[in-house]
């Protein structure tokens, strides 16, 4: 149980963030790295639950060896074709690394058993199972359709125009775009069906894609053509991640404080970069330049704001909007019921044991701030990013407390420790005076 203590100073020097290394970037660095023979260093890595899970399920593999460095991992494939792993995968809780898993698995010899915790097994993987079998594949569901465990055969496609929903998660367009590339022969057409969300995840793939050296055309926003060839770049570097930013970002906007987030400047991939932009709407000062962020806190003012594109930082803003004049409106969040938890009702009902008025709709939350806070207990739902977002509110308000705090260790193992050191920075004020 974590149970918060009050902000009071505030240092008027910035407080500099250290952040672990994205972990999207982290999770696609580690399957592109396994489609490379050879060895491949993947630098300034996220060691946290996901993608250790992810390593620990490659290394599985026949032929594969992935190895957790002091700064990353280290890859090392030996042959030509991998072998299935003998035992089934156990992926826990990842939802991108299970869908990168899926996909993989189709190119390795035998028959590629994977599963994953209650939560996750709840999850739909529909839109990945029905691309590959219209692509040719075999794949087993072994529970309830349409969701994990199963089983995955190697093959090879059929055909070489593939289409994936987008209209549940871009991490199964991120999963095909990445297989395509370790597929022999000639281009592979994606076309994603629907609308796409989290559009800023595939620009990402698109992005670590070609700077690994694999050529994709972008047809329209809608269609990819992938010339399948393994990755030349023996190094992998990674910057911060900006999901994590965003903790660190929404602290120094509630306390009007300032923080500097080096590693990382708005002309970043990562979607979530973006909500650095929604706290300047509401009142912040803001510097994106020269490979940094500087934020400075200010008085905020709610906002209506479209969130598709920086998915993983709703539940951040949710837990700072009670600290602005007027209702915040989150909208376009649809995909968010789907995730670790239902994130919408997640944020609602902590709001709620905090005193705060809310409202959910099947795609929006709506928060309207009051005069003060209430102490309480918050319902993590083994939900990492519910625990971290109102944790925030603590720094304004003595006796919240976040249940199961170790869910954090998810995505950003280091983070209540990195909190402390935030709020040592500005209590040392007072030591100084």
């Amino acid at each position: 149980m974590y149970r918060s203590t009050r902000l009071v100073n505030r240092n008027p020097n910035p407080f500099v963030a250290q952040l672990p290394g994205s972990k999207s970037y982290t999770n696609r660095a580690l399957v592109l790295a396994a489609q490379r023979i050879g060895a491949t260093k993947i630098t300034n890595a996220l060691h946290a639950d996901d993608t250790l899970l992810l390593a620990e399920c490659l290394n599985q593999f026949s032929g594969l060896s992935v190895e957790k460095t002091d700064d990353g991992f280290q890859v090392v494939r030996s042959a030509k074709q991998l072998g299935a792993p003998e035992k089934e995968l156990f992926i826990g809780g990842a939802g991108t690394p299970a869908r990168l898993l899926i996909a993989f698995a189709t190119a390795a010899e035998g028959a590629t058993a994977i599963t994953g915790n209650d939560r996750l097994c709840e999850r739909p993987m529909n839109d990945i199972i029905d691309s590959l079998r219209d692509a040719g594949y075999h794949i087993e569901e072994l529970g309830t359709p349409g969701c994990l465990p199963l089983r995955v055969h190697s093959g090879s496609p059929a055909h070489r125009r593939w289409k994936i929903s987008g209209s549940v998660s871009s991490q199964f367009t991120t999963s095909l775009l990445i297989h395509a590339a370790q597929v022999p022969g000639d281009p592979v057409e994606i076309e994603v069906r629907d609308h796409l969300v989290s559009k800023p995840y595939v620009r990402m793939t698109l992005r670590m894609m070609k700077d690994c050296g694999i050529k994709v055309e972008t047809i329209d926003p809608a269609r990819f053509r992938v010339f399948p060839t393994q990755p030349d770049v023996d190094r992998i570097p990674i910057e911060a991640d900006a999901s994590a930013m965003s903790y660190m970002l929404g602290a120094a906007a509630i306390t009007r404080s300032r923080v500097v987030v080096p590693s990382i400047d708005l002309s970043s991939a990562q979607g979530d970069v973006g909500f650095a932009k929604v706290l300047q709407k509401m009142g912040c000062d803001l510097d994106g330049r020269d490979g940094k962020i500087l934020l400075t806190g200010a008085p905020l003012r709610g906002l209506t704001v479209d969130m598709e594109d920086m998915p993983d930082t709703v539940l951040t803003l949710a837990a700072v909007a009670p600290f602005a004049q007027g209702p915040t409106k989150i909208t376009n969040i649809a995909n968010l019921r789907v995730k670790e938890c239902d994130r919408i009702h997640a944020a609602s009902e902590g709001l709620g044991r905090l005193g705060v008025k809310s409202g959910e709709g099947p795609d929006y939350l709506i928060v309207t701030p009051g005069e003060s806070l209430n102490a309480g207990r918050i319902s993590t739902y083994d939900d990492h990013r519910v625990a971290m977002a109102f944790s925030l509110a603590g720094l304004m308000q003595e006796g919240i407390e976040i249940e199961d705090p170790d869910c954090v260790g998810k995505s950003f193992p280091n983070y209540w420790a990195e909190l402390s050191r935030f709020q040592e920075h500005h209590s040392a004020l007072e030591v100084a005076l």
